[in-house]
């Protein structure tokens, strides 16, 4: 191999490095710093009452997210689930994480 080459594949692979660390930096400080705020919902359906607390990037997704979750304990079957997630909560408390 020429020195020119040798070069090349140096370079290569300090750059496809670098685009890794970068990548896996980027995964990692995404997904430690996504929550801006901390929801707690409780449902009460079917006789059954579930809480869940959840962070998420707004309002509304943590607010949604906890019932989701709420409602895949207390529900069984798409319908019933359907029609957990339209009940409206017993508590909800939103705050921001600072």
């Amino acid at each position: 191999m020429s020195a020119q080459r040798k070069r090349r594949r140096v370079v290569r692979v300090i750059v496809g490095s670098l685009v890794a660390v970068v990548f896996v930096a980027l995964v990692i400080y995404r997904s430690l710093h996504t929550a801006g705020y901390r929801c707690e919902v409780c449902i009460t359906f079917g006789g059954h009452q579930a809480c869940r607390i959840v962070e998420g990037a707004t309002e509304s997704e943590a607010t949604a997210s906890a019932v989701n979750n709420a409602c895949a304990v207390l529900a069984a079957g798409v319908t019933e689930t359907l029609a957990c997630e339209r009940t409206v909560p017993d508590h909800l408390k939103c705050e921001p994480i600072e």
